[in-house]
């Protein structure tokens, strides 16, 4: 257990972690809002010079009406306050493809849902749809995005198993849980995961990374950016490409990602767990 334990404190180090923020980023809004329009802080470097974009630090509700229409001849649906597109933070329209009609009526449900006072963090559909749009259009960033995924691999949760002294429970748990996704994640793109009981670093072989940064370069967009936040929220790489692929449910990669959490649940009591931000996740694809 102290092994799994500092192998998670360690991961929280990697650079790759600090790509959790773009949970957290605010929202910028289409149209002109003219309530808003006279806020005079200054807009983030780099941004739209838009109206709203000026009216961001306001961060309060001014639309009446939460719509989903479609859009471009009804290939994409846009989800409308007062019958004006949501933007990006970057300040691309924001819509989706028609077939993603619940993940659109979700967002819609988002925003429907903010009372008085606009709460970035209550917008978790809205952050990974927009995550898909600006950040994994164009191979240099999409490049990127492979780089820190691939670099859970050598820290996987799943790939730290707890040695013969720890709690039965928890090398029980291990067994049940993280032995079939290692088993299917061998034997479906045939690669060789190295698992340990130490507290250093368990490299995996870079044959192995090739071949499934080859599985990453066959994403969509709406996989890559919903592989990305799967990888950050449990510090799984495996987890995460189970879940794109449905390998694993929501509940099961949850359950996958606490098993050390279940085994003290087992002595201690219920905790709360990620389940509803893995479901999220899973509806965007």
């Amino acid at each position: 257990m102290q092994a799994a334990r500092l192998a998670r404190a360690l991961r929280l180090a990697s650079p790759a972690t600090c790509r959790r923020a773009v949970w957290e980023r605010p929202f910028r809004f289409a149209g002109g809002f003219r309530q808003y329009a006279l806020a005079t802080e200054a807009r983030p470097e780099g941004a739209p010079a838009t109206d709203t974009n000026r009216a961001e630090a306001t961060l309060k509700r001014f639309w009446k009406t939460v719509s989903v229409e479609p859009r471009n001849d009804g290939t994409q649906l846009a989800i409308t306050l007062d019958g004006r597109p949501l933007k990006t933070p970057s300040g691309n329209q924001l819509l989706l493809p028609n077939r993603k009609v619940l993940a659109a009526t979700l967002i819609a449900k988002e925003w429907e849902d903010q009372q008085v006072v606009l709460k970035a963090h209550a917008l978790p559909m809205t952050s990974i749809a927009s995550r898909a749009i600006d950040a994994t259009g164009d191979e240099p960033m999409r490049s990127e995005i492979r780089r820190d995924l691939l670099k859970y691999l050598d820290t996987d949760t799943v790939c730290f198993y707890a040695d013969p002294e720890d709690p039965p429970p928890l090398i029980r748990l291990q067994g049940e849980h993280w032995d079939p996704l290692l088993g299917w994640v061998r034997e479906t793109f045939d690669v060789e995961i190295q698992t340990s009981d130490s507290v250093l670093f368990c490299r995996q072989p870079e044959e192995t990374k090739r071949k499934l940064e080859e599985v990453l370069k066959g994403f969509d967009r709406w996989q890559l950016a919903a592989m990305e936040r799967a990888t950050y929220t449990t510090k799984s790489f495996l987890i995460a490409l189970a879940l794109v692929r449905r390998q694993l449910t929501a509940e099961q990669a949850a359950l996958v990602a606490q098993v050390e959490v279940m085994s003290q649940i087992e002595r201690w009591g219920e905790v709360e767990d990620s389940q509803c931000r893995l479901l999220i996740i899973l509806l965007l694809f």
